[in-house]
């Protein structure tokens, strides 16, 4: 199965996280609020004295780049609304803020576990929608295993499973030897995990809806 989007009528959830998402980006960077939306709305850890306990959902919100945003939203968009279109509203929405509450949680335990103090404890933080789109990643990958994905840079079609395995693996190499350093990936991999865990609970009890 190849997969081609066509998903010109974005559904009302995707489309929403979207707008909000490049809103606040405007907001951030040609409006002149990156120093206020940063330290509002960016994860910092609990022991900092910029935490927020509503940092934990706003971080996948913000993003600190153009590429950065465009590469999210473009995920959320393409593998995000075919979720939204089988899930429903409710569930997706469910779905994204759960997995985005994942990323955060595993990142902070990981920092805390690492013992990282000090000032830049005290002063980094993290933001962007990674984690969510992993977790997206993770369940179209779950739901639609065998579908071919095509990446810029690979010249041939691969599997749904392998690319998100092969991505996942790649994460927690990146994560335990320290490259990339800048990047949160185990706020993807919490994103991930959380994704995964969710849609085995969905399956197992054929829920509908989560209140």
């Amino acid at each position: 199965m190849q997969f081609r989007s066509n998903q010109f009528n974005v559904p009302e959830v995707t489309k929403n996280i979207i707008i909000i998402n490049v809103l606040l980006y405007i907001a951030t960077y040609f409006f002149g609020y990156e120093q206020l939306l940063t330290e509002k709305l960016s994860l910092f850890h609990y022991s900092s004295p910029k935490f927020r306990g509503w940092q934990v959902l706003t971080h996948i919100f913000m993003h600190g780049s153009l590429m950065h945003i465009l590469f999210n939203m473009f995920g959320v968009w393409m593998f995000g609304a075919r979720l939204e279109q089988m899930w429903g509203a409710k569930r997706f929405l469910n779905f994204y803020l759960i997995t985005g509450l994942g990323a955060a949680i595993l990142h902070t335990a990981v920092m805390s576990y690492y013992g990282s103090q000090g000032a830049y404890i005290a002063n980094s933080s993290v933001l962007g929608a990674s984690g969510a789109l992993f977790g997206i990643l993770v369940a179209f990958a779950m739901y639609w295993p065998n579908t071919e994905l095509y990446l810029m840079f690979i010249p041939m079609p691969i599997k749904a499973k392998y690319l998100v395995g092969a991505y996942a693996a790649y994460e927690l190499f990146a994560g335990l030897s320290g490259v990339q350093e800048g990047i949160a990936h185990f706020a993807h991999l919490g994103g991930a995990l959380f994704g995964f865990l969710l849609v085995k609970y969905w399956n197992k009890n054929n829920r509908n809806t989560l209140y």
